[in-house]
C-alpha cells in the first residue's frame, strides 16, 4: 500500500508554526495543556496535538483557543 504523508512539507510547518505560536501564549499565561483545554473547552490531547503540529484544527477550534487565551483571532493567527 502506497502510503502518503498526511500533510505536505509546507503545510506541516504551518502547522509547527501555529503550534509553537498556541504554545509560546500558553506559556506566557503558565498554563497547562489541560488548563488551556479547559479554558477552550477542548481535551488536553486535542492541544498537545495542536501543539505538536499533528492535526489541522477549523475556524471554530481557533475562536475558541483565541478566546481562552485572551487574544483576537488574528494574533493566534499572525
Amino acid at each position: 500500500m502506497d502510503q502518503r504523508p498526511a500533510f505536505s512539507t509546507n503545510e506541516q510547518k504551518e502547522l509547527i508554526n501555529f503550534g509553537f505560536k498556541l504554545r509560546s501564549l500558553r506559556d506566557f499565561h503558565e498554563w497547562s495543556q489541560e488548563k488551556l483545554g479547559e479554558k477552550a473547552d477542548l481535551h488536553r490531547t486535542t492541544i498537545g496535538a495542536i501543539e505538536r503540529g499533528e492535526t489541522n484544527i477549523g475556524l471554530l477550534t481557533i475562536n475558541k483557543l483565541a478566546r481562552a487565551l485572551m487574544v483576537s483571532t488574528s494574533r493566534l493567527l499572525s
